[in-house]
């Protein structure tokens, strides 16, 4: 909500102008954004940061074909959110949980329960379903 002052010579109205909230970024936006400086523009692992990385980023086009051919939404989620459920690896990949930060959406990933997940992170991980060879 935006409050605008309006004089009128000795008056001065107030009018309170409702804007729409402004829309999340779309899931390529989000990817070129997020994802593209290190993974690549096709998610190859080929970005330009890709080479100042210790550990080269994955090639985001084989998650289904590093899964038995499935894509692995709930894996693929964590990893974008920044929960790395006990690996013991550590990850290069930063935290993007407060930039997914968006309305909710239930979501059952195959355990019946239905959890609130933000419709911007859900969209980013179906975008990169997109991507599979």
């Amino acid at each position: 909500m935006r409050l605008i002052l309006i004089s009128t010579g000795l008056a001065v109205g107030v009018l309170i102008a409702c804007t729409p909230p402004i829309p999340p970024s779309s899931a390529a936006s989000d990817f070129s954004d997020l994802c593209a400086p290190c993974h690549g523009k096709g998610g190859r692992g080929d970005g330009p940061m890709a080479a100042e990385l210790v550990k080269k980023p994955a090639d985001l086009t084989q998650l289904s074909a590093r899964n038995g051919g499935t894509f692995p939404l709930e894996k693929v989620m964590n990893k974008i959110w920044g929960y790395s459920r006990g690996s013991a690896e550590p990850s290069m990949m930063p935290h993007f949980a407060p930039l997914m930060d968006s309305p909710t959406v239930p979501v059952d990933l195959g355990d019946g329960i239905e959890t609130p997940t933000p419709t911007r992170l859900i969209e980013l991980a179906d975008y990169l379903r997109t991507l599979q060879g």
